[in-house]
């Protein structure tokens, strides 16, 4: 997994409230058990016309955020079903972090196993933000997750609260195959002493 340290982009906003994970990744994307390629799917509906042309009002279509990294976005996102499949969505896009000011208990910790960062913040934070992405290319937000802070266009700066184990393994890039791996030298050493007992 990608280490996630410090990330300054420009963020698209998106001011819907119950962003399900159905409107992230829609069902029929839902086959694969890969984790890349669904970029391209990601809020198809609402990114596509009936015809499969792009639809110009939808906002990661307009060039100003075509390769935002950050997602502002609505109350409660990322509610619905527990699909994996959302977070994967987001980062095949480009997708590194998303600021709301709640998540679905699901999604969110799903976002950490796959290296995205979502940040909780007020709504008087959020709606902030909202203004600053609305300024399109001519503003860009740095997300320092060492620091805790989002730092926007005009120096402003919102620190956001993470849970430290959380932060520890986002910035170290560690999903829990990582984890486990890290305990490797406890592990084999344990196997061998099972495989000294099998042959005492």
């Amino acid at each position: 997994m990608q280490p996630f340290t410090t990330l300054t982009s420009t963020p698209a906003p998106m001011k819907v409230v119950n962003v399900d994970t159905d409107m992230i990744i829609p069902k029929q994307y839902l086959k694969t058990i890969k984790r890349t390629g669904l970029g391209t799917a990601l809020f198809s509906e609402m990114r596509y016309k009936e015809d499969g042309s792009e639809n110009p009002d939808f906002v990661l279509n307009q060039p100003a955020y075509r390769k935002s990294e950050i997602l502002v976005a609505g109350d409660n996102f990322g509610c619905g079903s527990s699909r994996e499949h959302a977070p994967w969505a987001l980062l095949d896009f480009g997708i590194r972090c998303v600021i709301s000011t709640s998540f679905a208990d699901i999604f969110y910790n799903n976002c950490f196993k796959n290296g995205i960062l979502p940040i909780k913040v007020t709504p008087e934070q959020l709606d902030a933000l909202f203004d600053d992405a609305a300024r399109g290319s001519n503003a860009t937000l740095t997300v320092n997750l060492e620091n805790q802070t989002i730092q926007g266009p005009d120096g402003g700066t919102i620190t956001f609260e993470i849970d430290p184990f959380r932060k520890h393994c986002l910035l170290n890039g560690l999903d829990d195959i990582g984890l486990t791996m890290e305990k490797g030298a406890k592990i084999d050493a344990f196997e061998d002493k099972l495989k000294q007992r099998e042959w005492a």
